[in-house]
């Protein structure tokens, strides 16, 4: 075959090739793209009805949950109960269900009607939903680390009836799908003995021998009793996540395959 037909005929399969890829990626960016939009929705608002919270008229139809947190080796036995005149709310829990629907919000701003002109623009709408999907999966597997001065005047210490005593704090937080109470003993350091006084950094759980001041006064915590108990929709919640963002990394991966070979290509 002489080189010019040789030539010819590369250039006009390579061609055909450019044609064929670029069909083929109108047809992801304005099918396939806003198939995976609506399956990420569907996953996403399933999380979020996990997160229901009850409206004034609606308590009834959400099911009330409980769980059993016991510590069965204290010899000092106190009964505590959340107020009936205060709310108290789970920050993780809260901050979870923020970035969410922050997450629907993303989506929903494309809906089916909007045309998607470049993967750039596939892209910067997928890494905004990781962001947002990322930031609620580790408010729920990377609790909030505190100083003891920190609990100790936090709003939880003012929600029990009768009041909590002082020489004892508790924690409450959720690591992945699980809800941990934490029960602080204290004592307090009189003065001749605070001389080795060192006050204990943030921490998720403070082990015994912590110090801190408050008021002025110096505690040590001489003993920490930790309990958890699983909460089924909490892994429901996780699995979510993992499925979402997993689907917005493949789409990405695909887009990427389109621009290397747009990148690359050798004509």
């Amino acid at each position: 075959m002489p080189n010019g037909m040789k030539f010819k005929w590369e250039s006009d399969f390579h061609h055909l090739l450019s044609v064929f890829q670029e069909d083929e990626f109108n047809w992801l960016l304005k099918e396939e793209v806003h198939a995976v939009l609506k399956q990420l929705q569907d996953i996403l608002k399933e999380a979020s009805r996990r997160f229901a919270v009850p409206t004034p008229g609606m308590e009834a139809q959400l099911k009330q949950e409980n769980f059993i947190l016991g510590i069965a080796k204290s010899s000092q036995v106190m009964h505590f109960t959340f107020r009936d005149d205060k709310q108290w709310k789970l920050q993780q829990i809260q901050d979870a269900r923020n970035h969410v629907n922050q997450a629907l919000q993303l989506l929903s701003s494309r809906d089916e009607s909007y045309h998607f002109k470049t993967g750039a623009e596939v892209n910067k709408l997928m890494d905004a939903v990781m962001l947002q999907l990322t930031r609620a999966r580790n408010r729920l597997t990377t609790p909030a680390t505190l100083t003891l001065p920190e609990l100790a005047s936090s709003g939880l210490m003012k929600m029990f009836t009768p009041p909590m005593p002082g020489d004892v704090m508790i924690n409450f937080y959720i690591n992945l799908s699980k809800l941990c109470l934490t029960v602080y003993q204290l004592h307090v350091l009189q003065p001749n003995t605070t001389k080795n006084f060192k006050p204990a950094g943030s921490s998720v759980l403070h082990n015994p021998g912590a110090m801190f001041e408050i008021n002025n006064t110096k505690f040590e915590v001489s003993h920490v009793h930790k309990v958890e108990c699983v909460v089924p929709w909490l892994n429901d919640t996780l699995v979510f996540f993992t499925i979402s963002l997993q689907l917005c990394q493949q789409l990405k991966d695909k887009i990427s395959v389109f621009s290397s070979f747009w990148n690359y290509r050798p004509f």
